[in-house]
């Protein structure tokens, strides 16, 4: 269905929505931190169609990740997974401003259901 890189520094979080994710059909690239999510980016042509990041992580944010790779690849959908979501929102985060925010807790089914929608819109 969809090649998504993943960034989320807690792991068992991590590893649970890789999943998940793979189980809907996904191709999934885990990273646990933002600056392990920007080297996949920066490695090269790899065809992600979507980033899904936590916005709190140690090193590089999600916000900061979101705005690296959309400059690396502008077409790139990007949702984040946060307990924050109003600092995602504000428009003064530097979050691109197409990114989709999936507040935490969610069930992995809204998870699948919207990645499925952001993958096609």
């Amino acid at each position: 269905m969809a090649k998504i890189l993943l960034a989320e520094d807690d792991d068992s979080m991590r590893e649970f929505l890789a999943k998940a994710l793979k189980r809907a059909g996904h191709e999934v690239t885990a990273c646990a931190d933002g600056d392990q999510g920007l080297a996949a980016f920066e490695s090269g042509p790899n065809g992600f169609d979507l980033l899904l990041t936590d916005i709190v992580m140690p090193g590089i944010d999600g916000i900061e990740l979101a705005r690296r790779a959309a400059e690396v690849d502008p077409g790139l959908k990007i949702m984040f997974i946060t307990g924050f979501a109003a600092v995602a929102l504000n428009p003064g985060s530097g979050a691109p401003a197409n990114a989709k925010v999936l507040s935490k807790p969610f069930h992995l089914r809204d998870l699948v259901n919207e990645v499925a929608r952001v993958i096609a819109a």
